[in-house]
């Protein structure tokens, strides 16, 4: 059942009012910046007979209408590709579904809805996005402390990095956690191996990606995830079957792969756990007002 008395005293709260404002100001200069660099923004897709599958388990949302199948958009990585057969540079403030698993809940990190900025660029690489993003981060962060006297500490380039070997071999399995607690500053891990990543992510040398997740320090975890990606028919469908996945439920996917898809990089930042970290929220359901907070009712 849902509780309208603690959503009507959460709409009173300074604190997410705060928030609100806060990733408002964000979404602006996001789009200020990217524009200025020759972006184009595209509209987003909420439902699609092809999403994301993901490394790790969500509940499957989808619907049937008028006898076709459609799932709620988890990521829009595979519309990212195609819209660049026309553009060379886009982003999308995309609404994502995942219907976690409850005890994702707690780590103040997860929503059942939330939203990115997902931007790709065609012929880059991962260096070229990661130096994109620092610049765009720097920049928000330092005019969001100014604008509204946030206690939070604009980084400087270029961020660290740490493979996820290395980072590995020192933390084993809590290597993300414990690296968020220890940093203070932004930083990247990078060279996932390929059996903790999607098939899209382009593979480079033996099990090893081109790809990087950028973690906020101070404990406040994954910010952000991307890299290059697959775009060759013939690899798409080898990194498929070493996924373990049926090539039917990709099909309309490696139909478009066979016309030709370009050569691409791009990533994923998530905007409520964006402004989490300026606003130094215990939880990502304080940086919305209507949070779908995983295990709850909300409206």
């Amino acid at each position: 059942m849902i509780d309208a008395e603690k959503i009507y005293q959460k709409l009173k709260d300074e604190k997410v009012k705060k928030a609100v404002e806060v990733q408002s100001f964000v979404r602006y200069k996001m789009k200020e910046f990217l524009h200025h660099r020759g972006f184009v923004e595209i509209p987003p897709v909420i439902i699609s007979p092809i999403t994301d599958p993901l490394r790790h388990s969500t509940y499957d949302a989808h619907i049937d209408y008028y006898g076709h199948r459609y799932s709620l958009t988890k990521s829009m990585i595979f519309h990212k590709q195609l819209s660049l057969i026309p553009f060379e540079k886009i982003f999308i403030f995309s609404p994502n579904i995942r219907l976690e698993p409850e005890e994702r809940r707690a780590t103040g990190r997860h929503l059942a809805e939330f939203t990115q900025l997902d931007l790709e660029v065609r012929d880059a690489t991962r260096e070229d996005i990661m130096d994109l993003v620092e610049d765009m981060l720097i920049e928000i962060i330092r005019e969001s402390k100014d604008k509204f006297k946030l206690d939070v500490d604009v980084p400087s380039k270029p961020f660290p990095q740490v493979t996820f070997k290395e980072a590995y071999e020192k933390y084993e399995s809590d290597f993300e956690v414990s690296l968020s607690r220890e940093m203070e500053t932004p930083f990247w891990i990078i060279d996932m191996p390929l059996s903790h990543r999607e098939f899209y992510d382009r593979e480079y040398k033996d099990g090893v990606l081109r790809d990087m997740d950028l973690v906020y320090p101070l404990g406040f975890g994954e910010a952000a995830s991307g890299g290059e990606r697959e775009y060759q028919y013939e690899r798409i469908v080898d990194r498929i079957k070493r996924g373990g996945y049926d090539l039917k439920s990709f099909e309309l996917y490696l139909e478009f792969a066979k016309k030709g898809l370009p050569p691409s990089a791009g990533i994923g930042i998530g905007i409520e756990r964006l402004t989490r970290y300026l606003c130094k929220l215990d939880s990502v359901e304080h940086a919305t007002l209507f949070p779908k907070v995983i295990g709850e009712p909300g409206i």
